[in-house]
């Protein structure tokens, strides 16, 4: 247990009170009242802000391109078809040396798997009515009675994906190469 003398702690009361003055009131030092959120890094110029703000004005759209995430487009409220059950699956190369001699540097997380499959099923459904749409970071499948809007969980190369359809039970296979910025590292 540590004990504090009285002198110490006056000592240390005087130190934080301002000098210029004697009330017992608490109030800010003028140095320290100038100190905030706002005041740290550089110091912010208006004029940009203001040609921002004009530009914006000038245009009669509500949002920016970069404000409307990807996929909202697809998205419809009033859209009737049913969203089809699916599973999201994250499947690993792996080979010999990696299950038997453990010499790989892939370990059985998510981060090593390279590839994310996506299993939907669409039964009393035929290969011609639908419709598949992958971009990278959204995927939409679309059939006369089924509609699924998924945002994907890492972006994907939407160029050089799989699709493979099971008519037996009217399951869609799609499966995408991850473009994740650290994937270099997971082998």
């Amino acid at each position: 247990m540590m004990t504090h003398s009285s002198n110490g702690l006056l000592a240390l009361a005087d130190l934080l009170k301002p000098q210029n003055e004697e009330s017992d009131e608490d109030e800010p030092v003028a140095g320290v009242a100038k100190l905030g959120p706002a005041s740290i890094g550089l110091p912010s110029q208006n004029k940009p802000k203001q040609k921002q703000e004009s530009s914006k004005k000038d245009s009669k759209d509500i949002w920016d391109a970069e404000e409307v995430p990807e996929g909202a487009e697809y998205e419809d409220l009033n859209d009737p078809r049913i969203k089809p059950e699916y599973d999201m699956i994250f499947q690993q190369d792996v080979s010999s040396e990696d299950i038997f001699l453990q010499m790989g540097s892939k370990t059985p997380t998510s981060a090593s798997c390279p590839f994310l499959k996506i299993k939907i099923n669409l039964p009393d459904t035929k290969y011609a009515e639908v419709e598949l749409d992958v971009t990278e970071k959204f995927l939409d499948c679309r059939s006369p009675k089924y509609k699924l809007g998924l945002h994907l969980p890492h972006p994907v190369d939407s160029k050089n994906g799989k699709a493979q359809w099971d008519s037996e039970n009217g399951v869609l296979t799609v499966t995408l190469k991850m473009n994740r910025e650290y994937d270099f590292l997971n082998g």
